[in-house]
């Protein structure tokens, strides 16, 4: 819900001389730019903005820098949310996970098969050019290392940033 709130604020803002001043803006940052524009691009409140950045400034430099400068990005906002979910979000909601889970649930949660289903379909939604929060919470549930998760993640918003950046180019 917060994503179509998010796309609906943004289609209202969009074609604002703001709006058009900050992607301006942005854009004279060329590839740092893309960096930043990258950091904002794995949160649900700000992925619509960053996407039109990101779209203008593959239309304008060479689209696999972008992507791979927004790739970088992504991986500091993504290890944001990584080690924020990990350390306190997972930590909080356990006693209430026992509660209502229990054992059952726990025990299913610890299998090597869910942890292996829920860390691709993690990686999926990743990938994709969506928000990154709920495939970073079901990539939590694997034991994967700090660096580890930010190598997968470098390699999967890369791929899903350069699909903006491609569609970008064909317009």
């Amino acid at each position: 819900m917060l994503l179509v709130l998010s796309i609906i604020l943004l289609s209202l803002v969009a074609d604002t001389e703001i709006a058009h001043a900050l992607i301006e803006q942005i854009g004279t940052y060329g590839y740092v730019g893309a960096a930043v524009a990258g950091i904002f691009f794995v949160s649900t409140f700000t992925f619509a903005p960053a996407s039109v950045i990101l779209f203008h400034l593959a239309q304008e430099f060479n689209p696999v820098l972008v992507s791979v400068c927004a790739g970088a990005g992504a991986v500091v906002g993504d290890l944001l949310i990584f080690r924020f979910l990990k350390d306190r979000v997972f930590e909080e909601l356990r006693p209430l996970f026992y509660k209502y889970g229990g054992l059952r649930l726990s025990a299913l949660l610890a299998t090597p098969r869910f942890e292996w289903i829920a860390s691709v379909i993690g990686a999926v939604i990743i990938a994709s050019p969506f928000p990154d929060e709920v495939g970073i919470a079901l990539m939590g549930f694997s034991r994967l290392s700090s660096w580890q998760f930010a190598s997968v993640a470098f390699m999967l918003n890369t791929l899903g940033i350069y699909a903006i950046a491609l569609l970008a180019r064909s317009m």
